[in-house]
């Protein structure tokens, strides 16, 4: 997904109109899609980047070229990881103060210096042509939210489901489990397409969940596969089954390998014990 050519600005939807962040990067893809959702004079702006200044000029073109306005209305993020949240303060001191709404995450939320509004799961959010319902998804992060846009039965997912490539469960604040979960809560919703994080427009939502869920089943098969072969180590099981990821993308595998490996521990699949030196292996219960 890194590298994919994409453009700055792109009308999806006569409700919808998305704005590349400006950060690309193997993690961020072509960098983090921020929506502006509506139809009147304060669409939401969902998600803001991590604050690139180049991404701002773009955020006022979209605003005057495809919307006719001079401003975005309130915030909504979808989690409090830099990407998603880091232009907030950009976006306050240029267009004045607004609401600025996500759901909370203690110890998290307040290194931003940001006054938050809280999303509590099942929040409704409207503004003219566009009603906005939050489903708490955690798994990437505890305190993700997507947004399910009622009118055209479309899901925001944030970091949960991506345009192209698989979504990192990271050490802080991750779980497989409850990753695992939300992708089936999703499937149960009517859907016609997904607007993710990152990358292009999804337009097969329930086979993309799908995929996902397979993935990540297929995943945990591999490391238990390579837990029977000998590999007892996060760093070994990482070098058997990403023979095809550049290293630079190792660390990131690894956090999502522990994180399945976790799962094991929890459903009392697998077990982990340390050596004489401290290092940390694992073996199947």
């Amino acid at each position: 997904m890194w590298g994919m050519n994409l453009p700055d600005i792109e009308r999806w939807s006569p409700r919808v109109v998305v704005v590349r962040g400006q950060n690309p990067g193997p993690f961020t893809g072509p960098g983090t899609n921020c929506y502006l959702v509506g139809t009147g004079a304060r669409p939401f702006l969902i998600d803001t980047g991590s604050g690139k200044p180049s991404w701002l000029p773009l955020l006022e073109q979209a605003l005057r070229a495809e919307l006719g306005i001079e401003a975005p209305g309130d915030i909504l993020v979808t989690h409090v990881h830099g990407d998603h949240i880091g232009g907030v303060a950009d976006v306050i001191a240029r267009f004045g103060p607004r609401r600025v709404s996500k759901m909370p995450w203690p110890g998290k939320d307040e290194k931003h210096g940001l006054e938050l509004v809280p999303i509590r799961a099942g929040d409704v959010f409207r503004t003219e042509g566009a009603t906005l319902r939050a489903l708490h998804t955690p798994g990437h992060a505890q305190d993700h939210i997507c947004f399910y846009l009622e009118e055209e039965r479309a899901l925001f997912t944030g970091d949960v489901v991506l345009g192209a490539g698989t979504t990192v469960i990271p050490l802080d604040g991750g779980d497989m489990g409850q990753y695992l979960a939300s992708l089936e809560r999703m499937l149960e919703l009517e859907l016609a397409c997904i607007y993710p994080g990152h990358g292009p427009k999804i337009g097969d939502p329930k086979g993309k969940i799908r995929e996902y869920i397979e993935h990540r089943r297929e995943r945990e098969r591999q490391i238990v596969d390579a837990v029977r072969a000998g590999a007892s180590t996060v760093e070994r099981m990482v070098e058997r089954i990403y023979v095809e990821t550049p290293r630079a993308l190792w660390p990131a595998a690894g956090q999502s390998v522990l994180s399945h490996l976790e799962k094991l521990e929890r459903e009392r699949r697998a077990a982990r014990s340390r050596d004489a030196a401290g290092e940390e292996h694992w073996t199947l219960a």
